[in-house]
């Protein structure tokens, strides 16, 4: 029997992980307790979507169909609140 391995999974860069957070926060804040419902109804693969909340796959590309998502430039997406 050949066993698989699982791979480690790789630390996530801190600066991803704010990204991912904000992400995230913006789903809530658009009244989304779930990520699924969010990609559903904005015609986004629900895996594909997961994986930017998670901080996966977070290039530039991915960064601007995010902004799209919720009606923002990548400006406001960056913005820090204070």
């Amino acid at each position: 029997m050949i066993s698989k391995k699982k791979k480690a999974a790789k630390p996530i860069d801190p600066l991803v992980a704010k990204l991912a957070a904000r992400i995230r926060q913006l789903r809530k804040e658009k009244g989304y307790t779930s990520y699924e419902d969010f990609a559903n109804d904005h015609d986004v693969p629900r895996a594909q979507y997961g994986r930017y909340e998670k901080g996966q796959n977070m290039r530039y590309t991915s960064l601007v169909k995010v902004a799209k998502l919720f009606n923002m430039t990548l400006s406001e997406f960056f913005k820090e609140e204070k």
